[in-house]
């Protein structure tokens, strides 16, 4: 190999939009960051370099054969959906992702969404700031039902990593926490109990999704599971967007048949503006900012940079 390598960055601004640092990757080669790449403009950007690195700038089978000096390609993020898999093994260009730097950063969102159907923070301190309180007969108020999570039961569809995370904070909420797995004859983990998909519907109080997307789990939440919820249940998603039936989920909660959903992702990313649960009642979105605290993104740019290093030692 080169003692230089030259190194791409298709789409750098959202791991790093400024608050971080490419000196790691700096050390290793010659770099260039590109802030966003259109898909007009990966190909030209990637045609010359040694190293390619995409957060969700996609990476063709065209773009791959197209790169005669290809060694690598780095995903700055979890899936791997974005690169053509089959174009990369015929060349024999490795593909690395990065997983597990973003674990506690998704669990916390998944509670942020969860405390804000408890206590409604954000719609009581908008209701102080606009005189509801100073214009109140008595000492406090309150806009919605409170919730106590104690003794209510979290179910959480996928318990791996972040799943386990998930599990963990919602005991110390002393919640009942039930999950599904695709093998109910191994021990489950102390705290935790198995149950069906349609049965942990059925039961939980919030649900909280965090099973990889596949062809069995798209649309995994439609009319016909949402039936099963309690009506006063709600419904959290940080995995995937196909998950959800979008169109369902809407007509669900603009009915009242469940309580609310808190979703950090959807189907399209960013969405089109005709998306059904956009201005769908009593549901919160945020725009997919669980792996992005601070501290994940310091994890994911550091690990990135040992893959790639990893990779240059041979």
């Amino acid at each position: 190999m080169p003692n230089v390598m030259k190194i791409v960055v298709l789409d750098g601004y959202t791991l790093n939009p400024g608050d971080l640092s490419w000196d790691a990757f700096e050390k290793l080669g010659s770099l260039t960051v590109h802030e966003r790449s259109s898909p007009a403009e990966v190909l030209q950007r990637a045609k010359e370099c040694d190293i390619l690195l995409t957060n969700k700038a996609i990476v063709s089978a065209e773009t791959i054969r197209s790169c005669p000096n290809l060694k690598y390609i780095g995903v700055l993020a979890t899936g791997v959906n974005i690169v053509d898999l089959d174009a990369a093994r015929e060349k024999g260009i490795p593909v690395r992702n990065v997983a597990g730097y973003s674990t506690e950063s998704v669990a916390q969102l998944v509670f942020a969404h969860i405390l804000n159907f408890t206590h409604r923070v954000g719609d009581h301190a908008n209701d102080v700031s606009g005189g509801g309180w100073a214009g109140s007969k008595d000492f406090c108020y309150w806009l919605t039902p409170l919730i106590e999570l104690k003794d209510l039961t979290l179910g959480i569809v996928g318990l791996g990593e972040i799943g386990r995370a998930v599990a963990r904070i919602g005991m110390v909420y002393g919640m009942r926490i039930v999950a599904t797995t695709r093998n109910p004859n191994r021990p489950a983990p102390e705290g935790v109990s198995w149950r069906s998909m349609d049965e942990l519907f059925a039961e939980s109080d919030f649900i909280s999704l965090h099973c990889p997307l596949t062809p069995e789990t798209e649309g995994l939440v439609n009319a016909s599971r949402i039936q099963k919820m309690k009506p006063s249940a709600f419904l959290v998603n940080t995995g995937r967007g196909p998950l959800v039936n979008e169109a369902d989920l809407a007509a669900a909660l603009n009915a009242g048949r469940i309580a609310g959903a808190g979703l950090d992702v959807l189907s399209a990313e960013p969405p089109g503006q005709d998306n059904p649960l956009l201005n769908a009642s009593n549901c919160f979105i945020t725009p997919h900012i669980a792996w992005a605290s601070t501290a994940a993104r310091k994890r994911l740019m550091k690990m990135a940079a040992e893959n790639l290093e990893s990779f240059l030692q041979g």
